[in-house]
């Protein structure tokens, strides 16, 4: 069995696809699945399903895949604890984020981590907080910034707290609330709204304040981008409420105050077993300490 074959498994795994797979990991299709399939003929199982419409883990591949990514995990956080030894920092830098992180200057961080540790290879995965959180936990990404009401706390994980903000409104510069200084939610809830979809860490921030205020409004879009978000905010389909930091970054949409809007917490987590160097370093480029919050 070797690191290169579980690689493969877990990249296939992620993407649902023996392409997506491949392209992911720079190799031909073909090499990708031959390397599974002899994997699968030592192991004597099948780890995937394979349809002409989709790829899904059998039984067998659910059970293989947290052990993969933990051997992997290992052979890399090895060679990266050898070079740091010799005074280098190698390795992978996983990072996942939402898209309306706005507590740290993502690209901004990334380039000084990469002038200083040139040697690292870099991954950035867009996701839902709820989703990051688990990914960290499970060791598939390093670190995470994520974005919750105030209601909730990353768990499994070590935890640092960014910032806090508040919604705003964003609405079509034309719209009739266009002129309001602020606004509050019973005038808002009479609206179309455009938001991220159900259950979603960034939607229950609104949802929960509405309910709390007994109103009920109606979202007709649901989209999984912010930027999207604004896309069709601009033409007047809707209107949404997002962080009052990040908004400065759409154009097309005026934004209003909300004297009872909901508030929220920027956090970033790690892994509570122990970062790789490649992390504990990222963090000192955010002047965080790897050790700072475990609870």
């Amino acid at each position: 069995m070797e690191l290169q074959q579980m690689r493969y498994v877990i990249a296939v795994a992620e993407t649902n696809s023996f392409t997506r797979a491949a392209e992911r990991c720079l190799v031909v299709q073909s090499a990708l699945s031959h390397q599974i399939a002899r994997l699968e003929r030592e192991l004597g199982a099948k780890l995937f399903e394979r349809t002409s419409r989709r790829v899904r883990l059998t039984p067998a591949g659910a059970a293989f895949l947290p052990a993969a990514r933990q051997c992997l995990e290992a052979a890399e956080r090895a060679t990266a604890e050898v070079t740091e030894a010799i005074g280098e920092v190698r390795g992978r830098l996983a990072v996942g984020l939402i898209p309306t992180v706005a507590a740290v200057d993502i690209p901004g961080a990334l380039r000084d981590f990469r002038e200083r540790h040139p040697y690292v290879r870099i991954s950035l995965r867009v996701g839902a907080s709820e989703d990051l959180v688990g990914l960290v936990e499970q060791g598939a990404i390093d670190v995470a910034f994520l974005g919750l009401p105030t209601t909730s706390r990353p768990e499994g994980v070590a935890v640092h707290e960014l910032a806090r903000d508040r919604l705003v409104a964003v609405v079509a510069p034309n719209h009739p609330l266009a002129d309001e200084p602020a606004v509050d939610l019973r005038t808002l809830s009479s609206e179309v709204f455009v938001d991220l979809p159900a259950g979603t860490a960034g939607r229950v921030q609104s949802d929960q304040a509405f309910a709390a205020a007994g109103l009920r409004r109606d979202v007709a879009f649901e989209v999984t981008s912010a930027d999207f978000i604004a896309r069709l905010v601009g033409p007047g389909l809707g209107i949404a409420m997002l962080p009052s930091a990040y908004v400065p970054h759409l154009t097309g949409v005026t934004t209003i105050e909300v004297t009872d809007a909901p508030a929220r917490v920027e956090y970033i987590v790690w892994s509570r077993v122990g970062s790789t160097p490649a992390a504990t370093a990222f963090l000192t480029i955010l002047d965080i300490p790897a050790m700072l919050d475990k609870e």
